[in-house]
């Protein structure tokens, strides 16, 4: 028996119920009996149904008291022992006596508590009704129990927590609320915490409290099913429970703040046990007339049942799993609904959870086929009405979901919505509810499980990432297409294949990129790139490759009239390449000049900037420039860039978007040149685990040249979509917008101290950051790097821009924003999101990003968590995220020795101005300069720029 509720001593005035008529009956109506509901004046609710069994009769007696209901600190427990007290007897009837009836009639009787009710349930025959009622009323109203029964109860109750914990499920449930809520009861479970079990015998007079304040008439439901004659049962009832007395107790249930996951805890257990893993998202109050519960229900019917396709990949398949299940939830106020997978291994813990959050994240991206839910929902159906099979059954169902509205009414309203749904509500509801925010991941095992399970993947991550408004749905085999139409007569297409660098074989570095290139810059086998260059001059057509770690974006851009051109000339490069040696020739010295020449040779601060990336990530596929390196580019044959195309360039692994003012018949025409492509399978996800430094680690690269290039950071556990994004972008923009004069670091070390051109932040990777003001879209990653980036300062000034560099952002984490700060700089990204993505291109590829996160389209889903923000939210993640201590430093300079002495000798900087400035600023100097950088020497290497990014 489980128990959940607080509860109140009832009694009200007697007054004589009149017989209420039998609701309608409506078609589709689950529960067609005619059943009578009565509402006494005490505020007892009463549903009388006569189901056409003949000689028994169910009694059932759910009270509005769960565990939901125990607000008050150390004091969990109370419902689940409230359940076991109620049989404890009262004066007229102490705990012999009642049994001895109990027994003498040959009842059956339980009980049962949950988050939300307890339920009082006795079967028997329906001459011994009146009886029944009689003593049901008077242990609601007057039960009474001695000091020495109460603590002997509360030691057994404490036994059933201890014979529970060996249960490994529920330990493991125990350990997932604590760590899902902050402040609603649903913390804990129905049992109670511990400590307040242990506690519960000093708890007498506070039991008495919780009785007189749940368990009253208000918060009751007399069912009555069976052999019945409503007019006959409705008198008795008012015979024997008018006289409970209503409460007048009131209390309010905290409302949990808004899910601020991905939550992820691990149970480790100490006796033999097959691992658990179970993935729940914070979801939705039940209801029985909005969409929103009935749809999850559905869901996890259609994507976690035994007839679904994870249940056929982990259990029969794979045989990976021995027990897959999913608990929907139906809680009064919104609670976890869970997916359980009992492993045989630990070592497939990783698998196992990714192939949950697969499927949770396909629920997210595709509608389910109409066909399909129409036959989950004839089958819930059938479920239900095979178990209406006997009185108790009916009376069980009825009493179960009383615990909303005390109405016989629920089933059928709960049945009509499950009817009603289309598979469009279930893809919204699943948008809704199943984001990395609710997101809550626990484990239990007794051996290691992999290393890396802690960190919760994001769902984009895994796959399946949802289609955004204005992304059409596609059919069979053909592309997803994401569009964004206006009444520009430019169109843009951009066509984007997870095939970025990240994808590069070890040896071979620069290979995606090699690749990309000859699709865009090498011709069809039809035409040469000197003929396509011809045939789209007069358009001012473009088709152009853009290459990052995760993604590659082929983007067309023609006039609406020249659509069917660009189709003829443009599109064929990658259904149909060329592929001709000379062509690879020219393509692999142009990337081979922009690693070598332009990158490493000529632009200091994008190679700082690289290196850094390259630093924080190593040993991961995000390790290299998406330019690869020299030897990887060396190593590239011909026959490896057909072999990459032909495993990346699939459709499986393409989506499409479509802006501008496009013609009708263009979108057709690019399926029909996009269903050339191979059909493929969408490739597993990349994984990034980036290594964060412990203390200060410095890399400077030895270079002639006149300035000194600074960047430093740190690997960032936060990607767009996730909870902390929009607070992060805010911090960074505070602190160094790209190319904002406005931006703190811009004031303190450029213009009040004239020290260099400019210093700014970044949360996403801002590649091309010399030549952009914006950042380009189709940058996203499944990891990132928090990062600064100090323009070139004069030599001498190198030490001290850092330690101010450091000052700043210390304060920054330590102290946080002010209001003001926070209130403006909020103020300012409310409007700049819209100027980020003014361009149609920009709007393309941001819808883009968006269906590869999983997040609404990119200015509403900034704009919308900006408006949420406080100043708290924002400092919180400041303080969770970044650090001024643990930082990995690229630095170009010439005399790197003497810089690397410097920085490990720690001596005091000073600046020397040319110009006049304040002695509050001359005294700051003084402070900033004696600080100490703490940088060991064995942190720091100097490596020659010829080594760089050789292999």
């Amino acid at each position: 028996m489980r128990i959940p509720a607080l509860l109140l001593s009832l009694a009200f005035a007697h007054a004589a119920p009149a017989l209420a008529a039998p609701p309608a009956k409506e078609p589709g109506d689950v529960l067609t009996f005619k059943a009578v509901e009565r509402t006494l004046p005490n505020g007892l609710r009463v549903l009388v149904v006569p189901t056409g069994f003949p000689d028994l009769v169910s009694v059932q007696i759910p009270m509005q008291t769960g565990s939901r209901n125990e607000v008050e600190p150390g004091k969990s427990g109370f419902a689940h022992f409230f359940e076991h007290m109620m049989f404890r007897g009262t004066k007229a009837y102490p705990p012999d006596a009642y049994q001895a009836i109990v027994t003498r009639i040959g009842a059956r009787q339980n009980a049962y508590t949950s988050d939300d009710v307890t339920n009082y349930h006795m079967t028997f025959a329906k001459q011994d009704l009146e009886k029944v009622l009689e003593i049901e009323a008077d242990r609601f109203m007057n039960l009474d129990y001695s000091v020495a029964a109460f603590k002997t109860e509360s030691r057994a109750i404490l036994g059933e927590y201890n014979k529970n914990a060996s249960n490994p499920l529920q330990k493991l449930e125990e350990v997932q609320r604590d760590s899902a809520f902050r402040v609603h009861p649903y913390k804990h479970t129905t049992m109670g915490f511990l400590a307040d079990i242990e506690d519960m015998p000093n708890q007498y007079a506070y039991s008495k409290t919780f009785y007189a304040r749940w368990y009253r008439p208000e918060h009751a439901t007399v069912v009555i099913a069976g052999d019945v004659d409503p007019q006959k049962v409705l008198p008795l009832v008012e015979k024997y429970f008018g006289r409970w007395q209503r409460g007048s107790h009131r209390v309010e249930i905290p409302a949990e703040p808004a899910a601020h996951g991905p939550v992820y805890a691990n149970v480790p257990w100490t006796t033999p046990t097959l691992p658990w893993v179970a993935v729940a998202f914070h979801g939705p109050a039940f209801s029985d007339v909005k969409k929103d519960w009935p749809a999850v229900d559905l869901l996890f019917d259609l994507h976690f049942g035994e007839t679904s396709d994870l249940y056929k990949q982990l259990v029969v398949e794979e045989q990976k799993v021995d027990a897959l299940f999913a608990d929907s939830g139906a809680n009064v106020d919104p609670g976890l609904v869970t997916v359980y997978a009992r492993l045989k291994s630990p070592a497939d813990a990783i698998h196992v959870r990714d192939a949950i959050l697969r499927t949770f994240a396909r629920a997210r991206s595709e509608a389910p086929a109409a066909a399909r839910l129409a036959e989950q929902k004839a089958h819930q159906r059938s479920a239900f009405l095979r178990g209406l099979d006997s009185t108790e059954a009916i009376a069980g169902k009825i009493a179960r979901y009383a615990m909303y509205a005390r109405s016989y009414g629920t089933l059928n309203r709960l049945f009509r919505t499950y009817a009603a749904l289309t598979p469009d509500d279930l893809l919204a509801t699943a948008r809704r509810y199943f984001t990395d925010e609710r997101l809550v991941v626990t484990t239990l095992a007794k051996d290691p499980l992999p290393a890396g399970i802690e960190r919760t993947p994001a769902l984009a991550a895994v796959g399946g990432a949802p289609a955004q408004a204005g992304a059409a749905g596609a059919a069979a085999g053909e592309v997803p297409v994401v569009a964004v139409p206006s009444k520009l007569p430019i169109v843009t297409v951009k066509l984007l294949f997870e095939a970025g660098s990240a994808r590069d074989p070890r040896g071979k570095e620069g290979l995606a990129g090699l690749a990309a290139a000859m699709l865009a810059d090498a011709g069809s086998r039809r035409m040469r790139i000197d003929e396509i260059r011809d045939a789209l001059h007069p358009l001012a057509a473009s088709f152009e490759a853009q290459v990052d770690k995760e993604l590659v974006t082929l983007t067309g851009t023609f006039p609406k009239d020249g659509w069917e051109r660009f189709a003829d000339v443009a599109l064929p490069q990658l259904t149909d390449p060329g592929f001709r040696e000379e062509d690879f020739r020219r393509v692999k010295d142009d990337r081979m000049n922009a690693l070598v020449q332009d990158l490493r040779e000529t632009n200091d601060e994008e190679l700082g900037k690289e290196r850094l990336q390259a630093n924080v990530f190593a040993g991961t596929p995000y390790g290299h420039p998406a330019l690869g390196t020299v030897e990887g580019l060396r190593a590239v044959t011909l026959d490896d860039v057909k072999a990459f195309v032909r495993a990346h360039y699939t459709r499986a692994n393409l989506v499409a978007g479509l802006g501008g003012d496009a013609p009708a018949p263009l979108r057709a025409r690019v399926q029909a040149e996009l269903a050339k492509l191979p059909a493929g399978e969408k490739l597993a996800p990349t994984t990034i685990a980036a290594r964060r430094p412990k203390g200060i680690e410095v890399e400077i690269v030895e270079k002639d040249t006149p300035g000194v290039a600074i960047s430093f950071g740190h690997p960032l556990d936060v990607v767009r979509g996730q909870p902390d994004f929009v607070a992060l972008w805010l911090a960074k923009t505070w602190l160094g917008e790209h190319r904002s004069s406005s931006s703190h670091l811009y004031q303190r070390i450029r213009e009040e101290r004239g020290m260099n051109y400019g210093d700014y932040a970044y949360v996403e990777a801002f590649p091309r950051g010399m030549f952009q003001f914006f950042p380009a879209p189709n940058v996203a990653r499944r990891a990132q790097l928090f990062e600064v980036w100090i323009r070139p300062v004069v030599p001498a000034n190198a030490q001290m821009a850092i330690r101010i560099a450091l000052h700043e952002l210390g304060r920054l984490v330590d102290q946080g924003l002010t209001e003001e700060e926070f209130e403006a700089t909020r103020e300012y990204l409310m409007k700049n999101v819209f100027v980020m993505t003014a361009r149609q291109d920009q709007q393309v590829g941001y819808a883009l990003d968006s269906r590869w996160y999983g997040t609404p389209e990119f200015t509403r889903y900034m704009r919308e968590g900006l408006a949420k923000l406080h100043r708290d939210d924002v400092n919180a993640a400041i303080k969770r995220h970044l650090s001024a201590k643990d930082l990995s430093f690229v630095i170009v300079a010439k005399d790197a020795k003497a810089l690397a002495e410097a920085l490990v000798a720690d001596g005091v900087s000073t600046v020397k101005y040319d110009a006049e400035k304040s002695p509050a600023l001359l005294e700051e100097d003084r402070a900033i300069g004696a600080t100490r950088l703490g940088i060991r020497r064995e942190a720091v290497r100097v490596t020659p720029a010829s080594e760089v990014f050789a292999r």
